[in-house]
């Protein structure tokens, strides 16, 4: 009861801002899909005008605890729920050929966030943020990553908006690229689940280029290898809360009060156990259970997940000042755009080296 009257308020302002983006992200006007945009960053935009027109209302007792609760907990949550979108044994299958674009293209991200981190002096927690919703899965990415390295809302609303604007072109651009490379099916998909942030925007690519090849599969695949990609949130979120249990405890004074247990990502172990009860369902002999698992259960749990992170994102743009975001925007942008020009070059040539590339479904 205590809880309901402290964060309900709250709670149901997040729902009814991730409502109306989700809405909004399922129409299709003049030929322009707003689920290029995706329910995410259209929340995190509403939260920012209702803050902008009413800077009081985050801060009110009312509505604050349920605002906190939403940007924290439900963006855990959202996490977890994702698992049960991963069959392992499918990704094994389908993904494993792409490991060696997707272990070269994390791996550029993460350096180029860290070396212009200290070139261009960008706060750590933003580039760490940017690097790795630009290397694994963009939105759901961050929201692993946000809670282990203690992101404030701002971090959070800078890098979203530095993504977005990143995969939008993406979307636009890469399918007519990938055909003037001599891309294969095979290979566009590939380069569209390495190279392409967000799983909107992937099915974007994906759906136009099956437009342009006359052909069907590369959305399937590149949604696949996308999948392969979102594993990778548990070695990183697991190493960053390592590192920054070691520095802590090398800064002395904080280390009395500071633990690995205390920021270990307990959510991370969820993801996993989720993804492990969707891989032991798909080796199961066909039966209704399975029917209605696969056909019902794993497309709603998607569904939820999308919309918690829509909620939290609602959330962290109720706490963010986007007059002040705009202010310090250039340098994450231009970090956003070098780890996305990286990511981009690194998975050609490694198609090209591996040969890859002009391979088909």
């Amino acid at each position: 009861m205590k809880f309901l009257k402290k964060n309900l308020v709250g709670i149901i302002l997040c729902v009814a801002i991730a409502g109306l983006a989700t809405f909004i992200a399922s129409l299709s006007i003049g030929g322009f899909s707003f689920e290029l945009i995706g329910a995410p960053v259209l929340s995190i935009l509403m939260g920012m005008v209702i803050t902008l027109a009413m800077p009081k209302l985050a801060k009110n007792d009312i509505f604050a605890g349920g605002i906190k609760f939403t940007s924290k907990k439900i963006l855990q949550w959202a996490v977890i729920i994702l698992g049960f979108s991963l069959d392992l044994n499918t990704i094994a299958k389908v993904g494993g050929k792409s490991l060696p674009v997707i272990i070269s293209t994390i791996s550029i991200s993460l350096i180029t966030a860290f070396v212009l981190m200290k070139v261009m002096k960008i706060g750590s927690k933003t580039a760490c943020l940017i690097g790795v919703g630009s290397s694994i899965c963009g939105g759901s990415a961050i929201a692993a990553t946000a809670p282990v390295i203690d992101a404030d809302d701002d971090d959070v609303a800078r890098s979203i908006s530095v993504i977005f604007l990143f995969n939008i072109l993406a979307a636009l651009i890469f399918p007519t690229l990938g055909q003037a490379l001599g891309f294969g099916t095979e290979g566009f998909a590939i380069f569209a689940g390495t190279a392409v942030n967000d799983t909107s925007s992937v099915t974007a690519a994906a759906a136009t280029a099956e437009n342009l090849y006359h052909t069907s599969g590369i959305l399937s695949a590149a949604v696949t290898v996308k999948l392969t990609r979102t594993l990778a949130i548990i070695p990183i979120t697991l190493a960053l809360a390592i590192y920054r249990t070691k520095k802590a405890k090398s800064n002395g004074g904080e280390a009395s009060s500071f633990s690995f247990a205390k920021i270990f990502p307990w959510f991370i172990l969820y993801f996993i156990a989720a993804s492990v009860i969707t891989t032991i369902v798909g080796i199961i002999p066909e039966s209704g259970f399975t029917s209605l698992y696969n056909d019902n259960f794993v497309p709603a749990m998607k569904w939820l997940a999308k919309f918690f992170i829509a909620m939290a994102m609602g959330a962290i743009g109720l706490n963010t000042n986007v007059v002040d975001l705009i202010k310090k925007g250039g340098k994450p942008i231009i970090l956003g755009f070098c780890c996305w020009f990286a990511v981009t070059l690194v998975s050609i040539m490694v198609q090209y080296i591996t040969g890859i590339y002009n391979t088909n479904i």
